[in-house]
């Protein structure tokens, strides 16, 4: 997700995807830091935190005023950060601990994979024109489950802008239209403008598409 070097610490990738993604401000508030500190000692991949910030901010996108962040602090993505968290913990607990007779638990990375898979195939019900790019993409791009939480944001991300090439031209354009004329904040380097148009296409054709929730 992040286009900061190779070798940035988890704080410097969660700000500066928490910042591209909100549109403005160049620096966290002291509780902000405070918050992001107690997440670095959880341990966790930083795409695990990195989801929880997107989902608050597709939920909070919608409602918000032109020119107005579309996150007001990182404390506003509080609870669901916390929540992938505690679902990455859970679904990492036991991993390759013997069960028997008990199926394995799905992984955090596969539980989403799978979401991804069964949202397809309702897509491909709702909008038959876009069968046959979903029949191609559950055989091909999808069609094994990832195990690192990075593969499987470049999976999501492959499998959006795929449909969305898939789409009439008119529904294309204008989704390109809105997510690249939306205002961002001054101060925002040229790598932070490109995550944050990323992040509000990618959301614009989850809602177009009706997959908000995978």
């Amino acid at each position: 997700m992040s286009l900061l070097p190779e070798g940035a610490s988890f704080e410097e990738l969660v700000q500066d995807y928490f910042l591209a993604v909100r549109g403005a401000g160049l620096m966290l508030s002291a509780l902000d830091t405070e918050l992001l500190t107690s997440w670095a000692r959880e341990g966790v991949p930083f795409q695990v935190v990195a989801r929880g910030i997107a989902r608050s901010a597709e939920k909070a996108l919608w409602d918000a005023r032109p020119g107005e962040p579309v996150l007001r602090s990182l404390r506003s993505c509080q609870r669901q950060v916390e929540s992938e968290i505690k679902k990455y913990r859970e679904r990492s607990a036991g991993e390759g601990e013997e069960r028997p007779r008990k199926r394995r638990a799905l992984t955090w990375e596969e539980t989403r994979h799978a979401r991804l898979r069964a949202s397809l195939e309702r897509l491909a019900e709702r909008r038959p024109e876009l069968m046959q790019r979903v029949g191609q993409l559950l055989e091909t791009a999808l069609a094994t489950s990832p195990v690192e939480p990075a593969q499987l944001d470049v999976q999501e991300g492959f499998v959006f802008l795929a449909l969305l090439r898939a789409l009439p031209f008119p529904e294309r354009r204008e989704l390109w239209r809105e997510a690249c004329g939306a205002s961002e904040g001054q101060g925002m380097s040229v790598r932070s403008r490109r995550v944050a148009r990323r992040f509000r296409l990618l959301a614009l054709v989850r809602r177009s598409l009706e997959m908000k929730e995978i």
